[in-house]
């Protein structure tokens, strides 16, 4: 018996809609793929993207809240920056932007649209190493690795702002940078290594400016 005057379905109604239901999951398309897909073309949190990273063209569709970070890591599986403070402050996840080192885990992804993104994968691998990475190796500029990555991210960029002439707060003659060990510490302070392997780093990055230089 239906019941009516009751302010809700009927029983016919529930029937009929269950029916139908059934009837649009059973066409192939219709249902979680169709509406997944529409419910994600008209969600506004989504952004696209278009960068280059490490000499590849990536288009993404993004939450506009992801960092650069963690667009790598979990959209690219570039999982080599780490997330070390998500802060800022321990330099474990320092990525190039255009040839300038930044903390990836500051900054979002969408500010980035056009630019060009260099991770550590970018830099070398293991059957070709970087010069940086080699003198990493050699050097035991690391004990547990996780800072590795950004430490020589960043040193690729340090060296290449020594020879850019731009000066550090140690930097004594504006007019003139030299590399010194000094620069070194300076220019290498936001990235911090918990085992202190700071000589063995500070004896890499000399050892591929010599390399450099000679």
């Amino acid at each position: 018996m239906e019941q009516h005057g009751r302010g809700g379905p009927t029983r016919r109604e529930l029937i009929g809609t269950g029916a139908t239901t059934a009837s649009i999951l059973a066409v192939p398309g219709m249902a979680q793929g169709a509406v997944a897909e529409e419910a994600r073309v008209a969600d506004p949190a989504l952004v696209p993207v278009s960068l280059t990273v490490n000499g590849k063209r990536r288009q993404l569709s993004l939450d506009a809240r992801t960092t650069l970070l963690d667009m790598a890591r979990e959209h690219l599986t570039l999982t080599g920056s780490k997330k070390g403070c998500d802060h800022g402050q321990c330099g474990a996840c320092t990525m190039l932007v255009n040839g300038r080192r930044i903390n990836s885990c500051l900054s979002l992804a969408v500010m980035h649209d056009g630019d060009e993104i260099t991770t550590i994968e970018g830099l070398g691998m293991p059957d070709r190493l970087h010069p940086m990475q080699a003198a990493f190796l050699h050097h035991d500029g690391y004990q547990c690795g996780y800072c590795t990555p950004g430490q020589i991210v960043s040193a690729v960029a340090m060296l290449e702002e020594v020879k850019a002439g731009t000066p550090s707060h140690v930097t004594d003659d504006l007019a003139h940078v030299s590399f010194s060990d000094a620069e070194v510490r300076e220019r290498m302070s936001g990235n911090i290594c918990r085992c202190a392997a700071y000589p063995n780093i500070v004896a890499a990055i000399r050892d591929v400016h010599g390399e450099r230089a000679a």
